[in-house]
C-alpha cells in the first residue's frame, strides 16, 4: 500500500461571494493549488466554512453526482425541478445532475460542509432525468465499539441507493489512544480528510505508522486487499473517508479536471 499526506499547501484554495465563503480543496480544479485533482470517479472535494451569510447564485451542472454534507449550521438549497431545501449537521443532498440542472446555495454564519463530485458514466448519465434528494442525519446507520463511532453514509444500511457511482463514505470519530480499523479491497483508493482533533496515524499492514496533523489529507491507494489503521493521538479524531475504485472502466471526463 502507498500512503500519501498532504497538508493544507497543497491542497487547494477557493472563495465565493466575496470572501464569505471559503473552501479548503483536497481535491480541486487545476490551477487551485491541488496537487492531487482526480481519484479514479472521485474529482472534486471541497470543505467550506462560512464566516458570514453568503450565497452562490443559479448556475448549472450536468451529468455528475454531487453529494454536500453538512457538519454545522445550515445551508439553503434551490433547484430548477422546484426543490427548496435546508441542509444540517449531519444531513446529506444527493443531486444527480443528469441531463441537467441550475440550483443555488445560501448559507447563514457559522456553516460548514463538505461538497464532493464523482463521475459516473456521462455518455449514459446525461441521458437521465436530474434529480434531487435530501437525508437526515438521523437515517444513517451509526456503530459505537471500543471508542470509535462510524456513521456510514454510502455503504451497508445506508438509505442513499440511487448513487450510480461506485464509492463508499463514513464519517468516523475515534477517541484519544484508540484505533479504527478499514479493510480495502484490492485496486481501491482510500481518502481521508481529518476535520477534528490534533491529528494520529496510519498504519497499513506490514508497514510503518505515518502521522498526520489536523486538516491533512491522506491518499491510500492499494493493489492488494488490506486493512488501514487509523490512530487517534492527544484529542478526539474526527475523520471523513472516501473510498473509490482506483480505475473505472468507462472513460473519464479529462477537461473536469
Amino acid at each position: 500500500m502507498n500512503i500519501q499526506i498532504l497538508g493544507p499547501e497543497h491542497q487547494g484554495k477557493e472563495e465565493f461571494d466575496g470572501g464569505k465563503i471559503t473552501a479548503q480543496k483536497p481535491l480541486g480544479f487545476s490551477g487551485q493549488g491541488a496537487v492531487t485533482v482526480r481519484l479514479g470517479p472521485l474529482f472534486y472535494w471541497a470543505w467550506g466554512h462560512a464566516e458570514s451569510e453568503g450565497g452562490i447564485g443559479f448556475h448549472p451542472h450536468q451529468g455528475f453526482e454531487i453529494i454536500s454534507y453538512g457538519i454545522a449550521g445550515q445551508g439553503f438549497h434551490k433547484d430548477t425541478l422546484g426543490t427548496e431545501s435546508i441542509l444540517g449537521p449531519g444531513d446529506i443532498q444527493l443531486m444527480q445532475a443528469g441531463s441537467g440542472i441550475h440550483h443555488a446555495e445560501s448559507v447563514e454564519a457559522g456553516f460548514e460542509s463538505f461538497q464532493i463530485w464523482l463521475e459516473p458514466y456521462l455518455n449514459e448519465a446525461v441521458r437521465r432525468a436530474p434529480t434531487y434528494s435530501l437525508f437526515k442525519h438521523e437515517q444513517f446507520p451509526q456503530s459505537r465499539q471500543d471508542g470509535v463511532n462510524v456513521k456510514t453514509i454510502l455503504g451497508e444500511g445506508s438509505p442513499i441507493l440511487q448513487l450510480v457511482t461506485d464509492a463508499r463514505m463514513f464519517d468516523v470519530e475515534i477517541q484519544p489512544g484508540t484505533s479504527y480499523v478499514h479493510r480495502v479491497l484490492p485496486n481501491r483508493t482510500l481518502a481521508g480528510l481529518s476535520i477534528r482533533g490534533d491529528g494520529g496515524s496510519l498504519r497499513a499492514t506490514g508497514q510503518e505508522p505515518v502521522s498526520f496533523k489536523n486538516k491533512d489529507f491522506a491518499i491510500v491507494q492499494c493493489e492488494q486487499e488490506g486493512e488501514i489503521n487509523i490512530r487517534a493521538s492527544g484529542e478526539k479524531l474526527r475523520m471523513f473517508l472516501i473510498e473509490v475504485p482506483t480505475e473505472v472502466e468507462y472513460p473519464l471526463y479529462d477537461k473536469a479536471r
